[in-house]
């Protein structure tokens, strides 16, 4: 297990060079550059910016070089620890990056343990009670959730608690707490409005897992061993969670590699219309300023987040299936 942790240690820098080619390669991709927008901006608002100071800002972010220049010059900064500047904030984007890191990790934390808490019981209990009424209860429920853009989601619950109790659930803080300093009232606060964002963003992935887990887990309960220790008079609930449940969770785990970033992102569409404080947002408006050297490093940790996700998933699921071995 260790050297095979090692092994894919060693191919994360290779991995890694290459993801920021290509996605380095995207962001060049689109016609137009970070200048291109800004100059579109500034015409839509009325103003306007000269050809030769056009020229010399193009100059000094560097977006006159070929682009395989321009991606040794990001390559080298990455090197020395430094994201790069932000064209349209004209900050360190390590800065940016960091001022939304805590709570984008605070609220995927929260919709990833509140989507397992969930839709594990849920699988078990529909695996173990087929065709009951709480199975097709939850299998209309799975249906919708996965069938519904989370986005249409978000807005429904936000129209009913305006429309019907006059309560605004944007953002994560009420009014009162949005630029105050940590305190255990502000941590209070958070609490009470993070839950909310965290089961719009978890919906879909609750929906899908407990669908896995019932699926699995049916088809381990037909199997031989379970027949066998029934016969032997093993209490069922012992019996389920002691083997089928364990060889059920193997496709669940595998999912964490892609489920992981994809928490991360708060998804753009849901963060930006809840008005969540992550990097959702962030990324959203520097793909669309063309801010290449912010969007390519918040695209990068999204890679970095699959490849450590894909990792995990491996080594988890050859502690929790003894049938597994990843050294072969």
């Amino acid at each position: 297990m260790i050297r095979f942790i090692l092994q894919r240690l060693a191919l994360l820098p290779l991995l890694m060079v290459i993801y920021s080619f290509v996605i380095f390669a995207i962001m060049q991709a689109p016609p137009g550059d970070f200048l291109t927008a800004y100059v579109a901006t500034l015409a839509s608002s009325g103003s306007s910016i000269s050809a030769d100071q056009i020229q010399a800002l193009r100059h000094d972010y560097g977006l006159d070089q070929p682009f395989i220049v321009q991606y040794g010059l990001w390559m080298k900064s990455l090197l020395q620890g430094n994201m790069g500047l932000s064209l349209e904030y004209q900050r360190p984007n390590v800065d940016l990056i960091g001022e939304q890191l805590g709570l984008t990790i605070a609220l995927a934390l929260f919709s990833f343990v509140l989507t397992w808490a969930i839709a594990v019981p849920a699988g078990i209990y529909s695996a173990t009670h087929p065709r009951s009424i709480v199975d097709h209860a939850l299998t209309v429920i799975n249906y919708v959730g996965v069938a519904t853009p989370n986005f249409m989601l978000a807005l429904i619950l936000m129209w009913v608690a305006f429309a019907y109790f006059d309560v605004s659930i944007t953002g994560l803080y009420s009014p009162e707490f949005v630029d105050a300093p940590w305190s255990i009232a502000r941590v209070l606060d958070l609490l009470a409005h993070i839950w909310l964002p965290a089961i719009v963003l978890g919906i879909a992935g609750t929906a899908r897992l407990s669908r896995i887990m019932r699926a699995n887990l049916l088809d381990e309960l037909n199997k031989p061993y379970v027949v066998t220790a029934r016969a032997k008079g093993m209490k069922e609930w012992r019996l389920v969670l002691r083997y089928p449940v364990r060889l059920a969770f193997n496709p669940l785990v595998s999912t964490i590699g892609w489920y992981l970033p994809a928490l991360f992102s708060g998804s753009l569409i849901v963060a930006t219309v809840m008005n969540l404080p992550n990097i959702g947002p962030l990324l959203l408006r520097a793909l669309i300023n063309q801010d290449m050297y912010l969007a390519g490093g918040i695209l990068l940790i999204y890679s970095f987040l699959t490849i450590l996700g894909t990792l995990l998933s491996d080594v988890l699921l050859a502690l929790i299936d003894p049938r597994i071995r990843v050294e072969n």
